[in-house]
């Protein structure tokens, strides 16, 4: 019985462990305006509510090993977590780098904005656009496929069997290709806006070198940037969202 208590507990444990290392740097789920605690208990009730499902898969592995061998297991299944975890966080990552080009694009660079998911300042126009990506993934039940997700890993790197390095570096490099193919689509009506707007601004500045056109022509390239995300925005959240659940569920 205490041998069944045991391992049982151990199981447990290191499906917290799986899926704990997930939450801890997966989009959304690893806010810092969430607190720790509520991150943690939120970490143990899916590990507690997921533990029938996949005690089978773990329990009758770890009876009996050493304790060097739990350890091991332990860190095995830390490592394949904050890989999944990685792997999501990828895409946002991609895109808050594209976004901080199209903040300095339509002169929004010099404006720190609140943040939403880091815990650095971003600019305004970052910070909407990655609250929405954000959002997104909540209203889109995304979140459950990451779950899903996780469950399936399972059968793919089963516990206690670590984890490939050179597989999982190829698919790290593989994902941010993706994921920077992605951003930049996303970005780039605003990058093609730019250069096609400070090019007209360079070019009446060349005719003119009396009128501060550069000066003048600010206000209205941060108008006409918002007025692109008016029209583009619902396409580049489909696109983002699209992009995102794909990759979850494959």
């Amino acid at each position: 019985m205490t041998t069944i208590t045991t391992a049982t507990l151990l199981g447990i444990f290191l499906i917290f462990c799986r899926i704990g290392g997930c939450m801890l740097i997966a989009p959304a789920l690893s806010s810092a305006r969430i607190p720790p605690q509520i991150r943690l208990f939120l970490a143990l009730t899916v590990s507690l509510a997921l533990s029938p499902v996949l005690l089978d898969q773990i329990g009758s592995g770890i009876a009996g090993q050493p304790p060097a061998v739990v350890l091991g297991w332990i860190a095995s299944e830390l490592l394949v977590g904050l890989l999944i975890g990685l792997l999501a966080r990828v895409y946002f990552f991609a895109l808050q780098t594209m976004l901080g080009a199209v903040a300095m694009a339509l002169s929004y660079g010099g404006m720190p904005g609140t943040p939403i998911d880091d815990a650095e300042p971003l600019p305004a126009i970052s910070s909407l656009i990655m609250m929405v990506a954000t959002a997104a993934i909540f209203l889109s039940d995304l979140h459950w496929e990451l779950f899903r997700g996780l469950i399936a890993s399972y059968s793919r790197m089963p516990a206690g069997q670590g984890i490939a390095f050179q597989s999982s570096l190829t698919e790290i490099v593989d994902q941010v290709t993706a994921a920077f193919v992605v951003s930049l689509r996303i970005s780039s009506p605003f990058l093609l806006y730019s250069v096609i707007v400070n090019l007209m601004a360079g070019l009446t500045n060349k005719l003119t070198p009396q009128i501060p056109v550069f000066f003048i022509a600010t206000p209205f390239v941060m108008f006409g940037g918002l007025f692109v995300m008016y029209f583009a925005v619902h396409d580049y959240v489909l696109l983002f969202i699209g992009a995102f659940s794909s990759w979850l569920r494959g």
